[in-house]
């Protein structure tokens, strides 16, 4: 194991315990958040209320002491409220620029699917390039960079569906899902004298962030297991049920998710077994079945783990 991949695994494994003093139960979820985190990517939370999407969003900003603003997406809110404007300051006679909330390490777009398609394009830029730009002006957003949407896949009356183009800005979409009844009873407790996210304590710098995002870069990929991420995400557009599969986009996002986790578990290499735990999160909200598959209740889940159990993985030789 390299020097390099050691103080990520260390350091992965702080921020886990640390978050899972307040989020019960969900290793496998902190896992994947941190795995966005060193790929640099975003994450799509698709759940029902109430299971802690936004305690979990505010229990990493805390840990990297990070800054954290919270964007409640209604279908009156305008692109400015996210991206700020510039106003004329009276006092100096000066236009000046009034950030938005979008200007933050860690964002959480709530409801991200009642806001209007206008709006939420206003998320792109800032999703893509990590810019904004208010009258002509670009800006350069604070790093880390991480949006955590969050949309309830429920209730769909009075919401608007994320255009394909900003669905394929999420490096993985991933469902929190209901705690055990053990679980539950512990969340009961764990809350029972003081929220635990007052007192949780800062265990990693947002500089340190990007520097183990840089090592992440280092993790091998061999170049069998490429090819294997390559064929995995062909396959989803020669598919019969999928009317757009997924574009480069998602082999890229597919490849370095692999190399962060494969070095958060303590390895530099990648395995093929790590591209098979993560395609489902990253290549299903990529997908766009036809409508005749959805009319017999197929799902993209479904065919992406058609895909991979079709596809051949590479063997030691």
């Amino acid at each position: 194991m390299s020097t390099a991949t050691l103080d990520i695994t260390a350091t992965a494994a702080q921020v886990q315990a640390n978050i899972a003093q307040v989020i019960i139960g969900k290793a496998d979820v902190i896992e994947l958040l941190l795995v966005a985190l060193l790929s640099e990517g975003h994450v799509l939370i698709e759940d029902v209320p109430g299971v802690g999407k936004t305690t979990l969003a505010r229990a990493l900003a805390r840990s990297l002491d990070a800054s954290f603003r919270r964007i409640q997406f209604t279908p009156d809110l305008l692109p400015s409220d996210v991206v700020g404007i510039n106003f004329f300051n009276q006092k100096t006679q000066e236009f000046e620029y009034r950030a938005g909330p979008i200007v933050a390490q860690i964002v959480l777009a709530d409801e991200i699917n009642r806001a209007t398609p206008r709006t939420q394009s206003a998320m792109l830029e800032a999703m893509q390039e990590r810019t904004v730009t208010v009258d002509g002006e670009t800006m350069a957003l604070p790093r880390p960079f991480l949006v955590m949407a969050t949309q309830n896949p429920i209730e769909l009356e009075g919401t608007f569906p994320l255009p394909e183009a900003q669905m394929d800005r999420f490096l993985m979409r991933i469902r929190l899902g209901y705690p055990s009844i053990a679980e539950e009873e512990d969340i009961l407790l764990r809350y029972e004298q003081a929220d635990p996210l007052v007192g949780l304590p800062v265990v990693l710098a947002g500089a340190d962030v990007l520097a183990l995002a840089k090592l992440r870069q280092q993790v091998r990929v061999e170049a069998s297991v490429r090819n294997y991420i390559v064929r995995i995400v062909h396959a989803t557009r020669g598919h019969t049920a999928v009317e757009l599969g997924a574009s480069p986009r998602g082999s890229l996002a597919l490849y370095q998710a692999s190399q962060a986790l494969a070095a958060i578990r303590g390895r530099d290499f990648v395995l093929p077994d790590d591209v098979k735990s993560l395609a489902p999160h990253v290549l299903t909200h990529r997908l766009i079945l036809s409508s005749q598959m959805k009319l017999r209740g197929r799902t993209p889940e479904q065919i992406v783990q058609e895909i991979v159990a079709a596809t051949p993985a590479p063997v030691e030789t």
